[in-house]
């Protein structure tokens, strides 16, 4: 964080706010969460493709598709708070 500022004649939200995050540390996050879920989907579509006989073969209830679409939801909520870190 930088110097301290001085909080004569700010209202109460305006002390929290100004205090809460630099833009660096925004944008750092939200790199960082992007690319957490960029590479929860490549990682997890490479292990799905690697191992889909395997999985198709097994006596489970979960097949294929319910697996895509567990790797694809992480991947799109780890996404969705890098941008949410960076708007908010």
């Amino acid at each position: 964080m930088g110097a301290p500022i001085s909080t004569k004649g700010m209202t109460a939200e305006e002390v929290y706010r100004s205090d809460i995050d630099c833009t660096p540390c925004r944008i750092i996050g939200s790199a960082s969460f992007v690319g957490l879920g960029c590479y929860t989907w490549w990682s997890g579509m490479k292990q799905l493709s690697k191992r889909e006989l395997e999985i198709s073969q097994a006596p489970t209830r979960f097949g294929i598709g319910i697996r895509r679409l567990g790797v694809h939801g992480t991947a799109v909520a780890l996404m969705g708070l890098g941008v949410y870190r960076l708007l908010n």
